[in-house]
């Protein structure tokens, strides 16, 4: 069953797990977009289809907090927010090594090399590459790994995977980026754990949060 975080008349925000893809792809699992349309269909006995906006994604192996727009009002408005940096978000990442700082801001120059779906990490600037950034915090240690919190300043594909990496960091389970094992399902140790932003119809500051990653280790 769907895990609904918040919900109003104009948003809705539900928990997506590692594997699950947001929006429907072919060969794979059931989407979080299908299962929300599902919970609302049922929920309000909707007949015909549920309008459901998408406004931003997650990686397939990345778990978290998802935001949807139930309006096109709404939709409209929160493309503008995340467009404008005006949402706050807010990432746990469980990491291999411990960070040359306890808190930092990170900044590199991104390229993306879609044939490989792979993102490089440059610390100066190269040719093709969006600037990135974000802030990192060291909230505790286990062994030899590390619970970074993550306050992402931009919105880079594969952003806090690459950056991470590009620290000596790899987030954790990530084989792609520099770990030193995978898990076996297949997902990284790495969560969307909040959201803020001012509500785009009822001008609310609104603050959406899961649980955290910490029960991973």
């Amino acid at each position: 069953m769907v895990k609904i975080l918040f919900e109003d008349n104009h948003l809705i925000a539900a928990f997506k797990k590692s594997g699950q893809t947001v929006q429907p792809e072919p060969n794979k699992p059931l989407s979080l977009e299908e299962e929300v349309k599902a919970y609302i269909k049922e929920k309000y006995q909707k007949e015909g289809a549920v309008f459901l906006g998408v406004i931003h994604r997650l990686d397939m192996p990345v778990s978290g907090v998802v935001l949807f727009a139930r309006t096109s009002k709404a939709l409209a408005r929160m493309n503008e927010l995340f467009h404008d940096r005006l949402v706050g978000k807010f990432y746990e990442a469980w990491v291999e090594n411990t960070p040359p700082n306890t808190e930092g801001l990170l900044t590199h120059y991104l390229k993306r090399d879609e044939n490989k779906n792979f993102t490089k990490a440059f610390v100066s600037e190269v040719k093709q590459a969006d600037k990135a950034q974000l802030k990192y915090k060291l909230l505790k240690k286990s062994a030899n790994k590390t619970l970074l919190s993550i306050e992402l300043l931009t919105g880079r594909k594969h952003q806090i995977r690459a950056q991470l990496s590009a620290m000596g960091c790899p987030i954790v389970g990530d084989l792609k980026y520099g770990a030193s094992r995978p898990f076996s399902d297949g997902m990284i140790a790495l969560q969307s754990c909040k959201l803020t932003f001012n509500h785009p119809v009822k001008n609310e500051a609104v603050v959406i949060a899961s649980e955290g990653i910490n029960y991973l280790f």
